[in-house]
């Protein structure tokens, strides 16, 4: 057995110190430490996350930073590869208990030149030569960012009322629309009546002002009559240089599901039209850099030709020339020629899109086209301007939809519905009518049959919520089809600059857990190949099985069945994932090391679809998470596990995304949640009653929820940092005094104190404890706080999970019972090996990974195709492949290279 020191297994943690930290603002009780710190690289290196883009928009990424290296107040420059100076807007995100800088981020102006690379500099830099300017008076915004002037309401319906560019209007009276239907008819007849709402606004926040980036944030709902629903957070983003607004979407469902639904969902804002009919111009984009091209009033494909000059201008989309300069049997007749006034690109599923136009409301559609994948983008305008528009995610978000009205009016309008009045209404009710589960004893059985945890009215809808990004382009005139076709790209991915995996690792950032790939031995490259081989397959599955959808896309499956060659997306609990047993965390960490794009694009969407859709922020739940099912909201197992910030807090950071900030805040008093729901409820033996005093909490996936949500609101300094700090420090002080530590399970805690009570030497280990992000957390606090007690009791639970029963009983007094998922735990060996610098555990977490259960040499590692009729469409199968494996196969892989690499057998 090689000998394995310390200090060669701190190198193994991406050079980043394992030591603890002093504690910001610490209570005397905890000590603190002296350690030496890391000094901070003086220049970054960025890069575009898929290369150079096309065009630049303006892009917002984090930076970390070790302990101790960078002055909170730091500037910091940005130059572009041949040296020269990029104007960058600065701020911290993040910062260590010391004081110094954790995160910072930057923001680079959609005006600044396009470069392969930049580099980040800790000195201060120059001012760009543009920037935005916000200013605030009681009715409106006015944010102009040098290229457009926008106004933003105050109040009323509309989030934007003007956009100007070159003194000349461009779109005006931007609102949200949302269509509400009392009933689903389920048979043929249909009789439901549809009544549309608009935004109201209730508050606007200016959240940042420049110079680079300014953020505007609007608060409201939809209201008609005093009715009034879906509560929305949109935020707009504009950037200096820009000709475009970012708008990032969220609504809040504020309904039960059952007798009201949501029939069409959009934002809708208005085009002046002030050219010629046939100087008026529609674009619509297909698959990949499909366009469709035409006029309002079409002159080619006449019976008469108006001249090639002037039929080449009008599908360059330029003025075109004076009509008495043209065939006069053409200018005499063109008030016989249809002026095309209504457009509509509807993508009803993720496989297939049409495209309708017809001359105005009240005459028969005609049919365009078809084809299968739209980009989600618009362009409706003239050769004096228009309006660029494009819904990110568009097909698969499906139902949506893309429609222009009035094009030949002075005043046309684009509306982007993200869910399509063509698809029906939204169906929220629950799945099945319980089949006679009104009992605990009766909701048990049916759990060991389906998978499913039921109970009577908790699968519901009320409080989840859905994100979506759109952008809207004031162009001066009709961009020609190249220039159209790189914005559609810069909606489907908007450019994003990041830091490099090796100073990611390096920086200490996530607790050390992760190196950069590394396949300088046949071991680590076998490991690295199948790290690989999983992704890949998800990131298939996805595409082969369709998971897509306007509440699906950015989840996964759970377990597959092996007999009908599917998912189990109809059975129970094995169905839609939900986060369980961390996958969130597998790709998050699989990117920080590897850089890669395409497992970048997958995580995003994981986080955005899990931190909304799987998570109620309004109501009774609000700030717990469901359980995997059928549907997203099915499983009455409402629980910390599913919300935690430990699931969001990585693309916050490489981002400095501000929904995911608010989805991290929300939960900072989420211990409430166990006053207003027990999660043992159904499977306690003895009478209990919720005492804020005494709240049973397990120390699990219950605490390190609470724990990932404290540690984010104290290093962001968030309004409630202190409250945070307290808690979480509380927290960890009392459980390192448990005689058992975390093998007690669980502890009576004092929502006041943040306390733990006093507890006697008991033994309760789960097998998911640890598991939805636990070991995360807490190699982030050992990392932060110098608290020997819980680092022993984490380093315990650590060293004894794997352990034999002798072993677990010499310590605990007692054996753990019979215990799963050893190769996930092989981790917390391997991070207890790291701390303790003991060979001997190094070596046995490489024989848990590669051993126990999971993923084996014996597992295939490798598909088999399928076709019809044995499948419905052809699929690549690897029905060996469960989402709880892989997720927990992968985050071992990733830890314990980072951390016992060097005795990989």
């Amino acid at each position: 057995m090689p000998d394995i020191s310390r200090r060669t297994f701190v190198r193994g943690l991406a050079a980043a110190p394992m030591a603890p930290y002093i504690p910001f603002k610490a209570p005397e009780s905890i000590p603190a430490a002296v350690t030496a710190v890391v000094p901070a690289p003086e220049t970054v290196t960025l890069n575009w996350l898929e290369g150079r883009p096309g065009t630049n928009v303006g892009s917002t990424w984090g930076v970390p930073w070790p302990k101790g290296a960078v002055p909170a107040d730091s500037p910091f420059s940005l130059a572009a590869a041949d040296g020269a100076a990029v104007p960058v807007q600065s701020w911290p995100i993040g910062y260590w208990p010391d004081g110094s800088l954790k995160w910072s981020a930057h923001a680079l102006p959609a005006d600044a030149p396009l470069s392969d690379s930049y580099v980040l500099n800790r000195t201060a830099g120059v001012t760009g030569s543009s920037s935005v300017s916000v200013a605030e008076n009681r009715d409106t915004v006015t944010v102009d960012t040098g290229v457009i002037h926008v106004v933003l309401g105050r109040r009323g319906s509309a989030l934007i009322r003007s956009i100007t560019r070159g003194g000349a209007e461009i779109a005006r009276n931007l609102e949200l629309i949302s269509l509400r239907q009392t009933s689903i008819e389920d048979d043929d007849e249909r009789r439901a009546s549809r009544e549309k709402l608009t935004s109201s606004i209730s508050r606007v926040t200016v959240e940042q002002r420049g110079p680079v980036r300014a953020v505007v944030r609007i608060e409201g709902d939809h209201r008609r009559r005093g009715r009034s629903w879906l509560p929305f957070i949109v935020r707009l983003y504009l950037y200096a240089g820009a000709e475009h607004v970012r708008v990032v979407h969220t609504f809040l469902f504020d309904s039960e599901g059952q007798k009201e639904f949501i029939a069409g969902l959009g934002v809708r804002v208005g085009v002046p039209m002030r050219d010629q009919l046939h100087d008026r111009h529609i674009r619509l984009s297909g698959d990949g850099d499909g366009l469709l091209r035409e006029a309002v009033e079409g002159i080619t494909g006449l019976r008469r030709d108006p001249g090639a000059t002037v039929r080449a201008a009008q599908i360059a989309g330029e003025k075109l020339p004076d009509p008495a300069t043209w065939d006069q049997r053409v200018t005499t007749r063109l008030q016989y020629i249809p002026a095309w006034g209504d457009y509509t690109l509807s993508q009803l599923s993720s496989e297939g899109y049409t495209i309708q136009k017809r001359t105005k409301t009240g005459y028969g559609w005609v049919g365009v086209d078809s084809g299968k994948r739209s980009s989600g983008f618009g362009y409706v305008g003239g050769v004096s301007g228009g309006l660029g528009f494009g819904m990110r995610d568009f097909w698969q978000k499906h139902p949506a939809q893309l429609d222009i009205r009035g094009a030949d009016t002075d005043r046309a309008t684009a509306t982007i519905w993200m869910w399509s009045p063509d698809a029906g209404p939204m169906d929220t009710r629950f799945y099945h009518d319980g089949m006679g589960q009104d009992t605990f004893p009766e909701q048990l059985e049916g759990l060991n049959i389906t998978y499913e945890d039921y109970e009577p009215g908790f699968g519901t809808p009320y409080g989840i919520a859905r994100t979506t990004e759109l952008m809207f382009f004031a162009l001066a005139a009709t961009p020609p089809a190249e220039r159209l076709a790189a914005l559609a790209r810069t909606v489907v991915a908007p450019p994003q600059v990041v830091a490099p995996p090796a100073h990611l690792a390096a920086s200490g950032a996530f607790g050390g857990l992760f190196s950069p790939v590394d396949r300088s031995t046949p071991a680590r490259a076998k490991v690295e190949d199948r790290l690989d081989f999983l992704f890949d397959y998800y990131r298939d599955q996805t595409e082969q099985r369709h998971w897509y959808g306007f509440w699906n896309y950015g989840d996964v499956m759970h377990t597959p069945d092996v007999d009908r060659h599917v998912w189990r997306y109809d059975v129970g609990g094995y169905a839609w994932d939900n986060s369980e047993l961390s996958p969130d965390l597998w790709l998050w960490f699989a990117y920080l090391r590897s850089g890669r794009a395409d497992i970048f694009r997958f995580a995003e969407a994981m986080t955005r679809h899990t931190g909304e859709v799987d998570v109620y922020h309004l109501g009774r739940w609000a700030g717990l998470g469901t359980r995997h099912g059928v549907q997203h909201w099915a499983d009455s197992a409402k629980q910390q596990r599913i919300s935690t910030a430990v699931y969001r807090r990585i693309f916050y950071f490489l981002t400095a995304d501000e929904r995911v900030g608010d989805l991290m805040h929300e939960l900072v008093d989420s211990d409430q949640t166990f006053l207003a729901l027990d999660p043992l409820r159904k499977i306690r033996t003895e009478p209990y009653t919720p005492d804020p005093h005494a709240l049973s909490i397990g120390l699990g996936t219950d605490w390190s929820g609470l724990a990932a949500a404290w540690l984010t609101e104290w290093e962001r300094r968030g309004p409630k940092a202190a409250v945070a700090e307290k808690k979480l420090l509380a927290t960890m002080r009392t459980i390192g005094r448990m005689p058992n530590g975390f093998v007690t399970g669980s502890g009576l805690y004092d929502i006041d104190t943040g306390e733990f009570a006093e507890a006697a030497k008991t033994v309760s280990v789960s097998h998911l404890s640890a598991m939805f992000g636990q070991v995360e957390v807490c190699a982030e606090l050992i990392g932060l706080v110098d608290l020997p007690e819980f680092e022993k009791a984490w380093l315990q639970y650590c060293r004894l999970y794997n352990a034999t029963r002798a072993e677990q009983t010499a310590e605990c007094g007692t054996h753990f019972g019979t215990l799963i998922l050893k190769q996930g735990h092989s981790r917390l060996t391997a991070y207890a090996a790291a701390r303790l610098g003991d060979a001997t555990l190094a070596a046995r977490a490489w024989t848990e990974f590669t051993a126990t259960d999971g993923y084996t040499d014996a597992s295939p590692w490798q598909t088999t195709h399928l076709t019809g009729p044995a499948v419905l469409n052809t699929v690549d199968e690897a029905p060996w492949v469960d989402t709880n494996t892989t997720a927990l196969y992968g985050l071992a892989a990733i830890q314990n290279l980072a951390l016992a690499a060097s005795a990989l057998p």
